[in-house]
């Protein structure tokens, strides 16, 4: 008697925003990921490094940014250029 496993009974995975500090499907958001010095906005959620979420929208980007959340959480001071960059990126992500 071995169950099949259904999708109906798969967990999705969730992942905490750094914004506004939720806990969302990990489909919903956006992951940053920080690799070897580099900072990127991860669209296909696969880059390698170390990764952080986000809310795609722009409340929770303006509080990450406001909350220098991405320094907090990758531990690195990032110049205003990086930070400038990834966030204008995310705001144009789908």
């Amino acid at each position: 008697m071995s169950q099949k496993k259904s999708s109906d009974n798969f967990k999705k995975p969730m992942r905490r925003c750094i914004g506004c500090m939720e806990s969302k499907p990990k489909d919903e958001l956006v992951r940053i990921a920080y690799y070897e010095g580099d900072l990127t906005v991860d669209a296909s959620g696969r880059a390698k490094g170390r990764g952080v979420y986000l809310c795609r929208n722009a409340e929770c980007m303006e509080l990450a940014q406001k909350k220098n959340a991405l320094q907090r959480n990758f531990k690195t001071n990032f110049d205003k250029e990086t930070i400038n960059r990834i966030f204008e990126e995310l705001r144009h992500v789908e």
